[in-house]
């Protein structure tokens, strides 16, 4: 298997790169940000000269100061037969170890020597040990997981010039991986979490975060059941893990009874109630009868329930609460838990800040070529697109909101906007409402919950200030074009909540007893879900207008025209309110113009659903190909996708369809690889 070609970053000052990450050791609080490879280049016809060049790396072995020198070393090669203009006479290579918050270097001279140290927050010179290369490989396995893209590109764009590798490519790999993963389990908490995770600990942190991502993307149940069996025995807390991995190899009955036994000694473990409660629900989706169905939310509910008295402070278990009593249709319910969702901000991957490059360098192998992808760059920066579809926030959501918005949003999809209100107005104190309790006909509240922005707290500025963003936010509460050409005259806005400060105000005044009681047969509602009924209300607003558009434009046999990139987002838009089929549509149209990744693993996850295999497949390569392009031979998503139909269907029949595509045997060859790696790890279906 070939490897991806090396992006070329130039600088403006020689090690400007490697000091600029040094300096932002300090503020680094995930996993770290990709490996930084510099180069020091000397040009064959100016022996004086020397041109600093870098770009970032993830899933290198990181095992020892060898392995990264052997990554340089390779560096030194002829690329693609061509002869180099500049011969490498040094390298570095920075890895962040993040148990220890050192940023392990491997310095090579070439030729010459090789030396290993560390730099510390103070960017000071460390000794490297054996027990610090152990951390960091273990790390480097860790973001090669975490940072790698799930089809769509969106990791890719975000930093430019990463080659991604695997990094377990084989059982002797893995079994490094997990024997380290093992040796430094109980130190996992130190690495930090999701950002929908409060608080970190033994089994909800960035370590069993990536070791389940690894056990659900290879298959490698077994050896996953064989290492939380050992650490089970150390530790109760990881039944919760063990039984995950038993549900994910469909070992389901072994799977509830390590539950049962665990929960008989830690009844108010709140991560083992949620897993029980997420299996339920899972098996009530399932469920042949109305009475199964409704048994099994029963018992779900209670599970969910117990683990939010467990964890009140935990985002997770009331989200879990919420969706179990969505799946009851009980809305009331389901909104007033919704309400008390406690709500983090979001913490974005480490990334890299690097200053402004002289020059890059983003060359392209023969071997990806493909005329379909080769024109999307070009085409894509030269699109229009309409204001009101660019300033949706939904699309921005990440983290807490991004999952509490998707529980409203099934909420919508099962009852509809309208019916939705109304319940709102019966759980929650609204506005109108509130000032017709007190009989006070003065001028509304100059600021209404509806109008505050998500900023990831609830808590109000000091001193009554009322910041920029808010006032934007004011500016923008009314839509500019919210009954254009009357395609949304039914779709009612929201009125605002009540301000909590002003009703607690009144409570804690000399009001009428009588006054207080009304009010108090309700909730306070959240600003943050006041602000995402108004983001809701938005998106619905701009998705009715394109399809009652799209009506009237096929009713006078019209062809509707929109750019790819407003595809593109029509079709996340769709998707975001759970409407599959107008978000299939929306991202064909996008596809007919141009090669979108996004708009392709949108539409890759229906054609999975549906079983359609020829599809998939045809999908599959031409990501594959696109991720390769952008220097990616890695991906979790697309690995998993290609184990799946195997299993499904069998290594030969796949290998068949993939071949008999009319694509050029390069471009099959890539996909292939991915189909090697699941007979490697001996997946299901391989020896068919």
């Amino acid at each position: 298997m070939v490897a991806p070609a090396v992006p070329e970053i130039t600088e403006e000052v020689l090690h400007e790169s490697v000091e600029a990450r040094t300096e932002s050791l300090l503020a680094l609080r995930e996993l770290g940000p990709p490996d930084l490879v510099h180069l020091l280049k000397q040009p064959q016809r100016n022996a004086v000269k020397h041109i600093g060049s870098y770009h970032h790396v993830t899933g290198v072995d990181a095992s020892s100061s060898a392995s990264l020198a052997a990554y340089i070393n390779t560096l030194t090669y002829k690329e693609h037969g061509q002869p180099q203009t500049a011969k490498i006479v040094e390298g570095v290579y920075c890895c962040y170890n993040a148990f220890s918050r050192l940023d392990m270097r491997v310095h090579v001279t070439i030729p010459g020597t090789v030396e290993s140290y560390c730099v510390d927050e103070r960017g000071e010179k460390r000794k490297a040990t054996d027990d610090l290369w152990l951390e960091t490989y273990l790390c480097s396995v860790l973001r090669a997981y975490s940072y790698a893209d799930d089809g769509s590109g969106d990791t890719i764009r975000k930093i430019m010039g990463v080659r991604r590798f695997n990094p377990v490519s084989n059982t002797e790999t893995e079994q490094r991986f997990l024997s380290s993963a093992e040796q430094l389990f109980f130190r996992g908490w130190q690495l930090g979490s999701d950002s929908v995770v409060q608080v970190p600990n033994i089994v909800s942190n960035h370590l069993t975060t990536g070791l389940l991502k690894y056990f659900e993307t290879t298959g490698r149940y077994t050896s996953g059941i064989n290492l939380f069996e050992k650490l089970r025995s150390q530790n109760t807390e990881v039944a919760s893990l063990l039984a995950r991995v038993l549900f994910m190899g469909n070992e389901e009955v072994e799977g509830v009874r390590v539950l049962h036994s665990a929960l008989k000694e830690r009844p108010m473990d709140y991560v083992m109630l949620d897993t029980q409660a997420t299996f339920l629900l899972k098996k009530a989706q399932t469920a042949t009868t109305p009475e199964q169905k409704e048994e099994r939310l029963r018992l779900a509910l209670g599970c969910a329930d117990r683990s939010t008295i467990a964890a009140p402070s935990e985002f997770g278990t009331w989200a879990r609460l919420a969706e179990v009593y969505v799946a009851m249709e009980d809305w009331e319910n389901a909104l007033t838990i919704l309400n008390s969702c406690p709500m983090f901000t979001y913490q974005d991957k480490d990334a890299p800040l690097m200053p402004e490059p002289k020059d890059v360098f983003l060359p392209t192998l023969p071997e990806t070529r493909l005329d379909e992808i080769d024109s999307e760059p070009e085409s894509r920066y030269s699109e229009q697109v309409e204001p009101s579809l660019l300033n949706l926030r939904a699309a921005s959501y990440r983290g807490t909101f991004k999952k509490a918005y998707s529980i409203l949003t099934e909420m919508t999809a099962k009852i509809g906007w309208d019916q939705l209100l109304k319940i709102r107005s019966n759980v929650f104190v609204m506005e109108d409402e509130y000032r017709t309790e007190k009989q006070e006909p003065g001028p509304p509240s100059k600021r209404g919950a509806s109008t505050d922005v998500i900023r990831g707290t609830p808590e109000p500025p000091t001193n009554g200030e009322v910041s920029d963003e808010e006032k934007e936010d004011k500016s923008a509460e009314v839509p500019q074009d919210s009954t254009a050409n009357g395609h949304d005259e039914a779709l009612e806005k929201p009125s605002s909540a009540a301000e909590p400060s002003e009703v607690k105000a009144e409570e804690n005044g000399n009001q009428p007893e009588e006054h207080l009681s009304r009010l108090n047969n309700k909730r306070l509602c959240e600003r943050w879900l006041d602000s995402l009924f108004m983001v809701l209300y938005e998106d619905l607003r701009v998705y009715t207008i394109w399809r009652t558009q799209m009506a009237q434009f096929r009713a006078q046999s019209v062809q509707y025209k929109k750019s790819a990139e407003e595809w593109e987002i029509l079709g996340s838009l769709a998707e975001r309110l759970q409407h599959t089929d107008e978000a299939v549509e929306a991202y064909r149209g996008c596809l007919m113009q141009r090669f979108s990744p996004k708009a392709l693993t949108g539409i890759l996850r229906v054609y999975e659903k549906q079983k359609n295999t020829r599809e998939t497949v045809a999908a599959t390569i031409r990501l594959v190909t696109w991720q390769y392009r952008w220097y990616s031979e890695f991906s979790p998503e697309l690995l998993h996708t290609i184990r799946t139909l195997i299993e499904d269907e069998g290594a030969v029949k796949v290998r068949s369809i993939i071949q008999a595509t009319s694509l050029p045997q390069n471009v099959l060859d890539l996909t292939h690889h991915y189909a090697a790696l699941c007979a490697t790890f001996r997946s299901g279906g391989t020896d068919a």
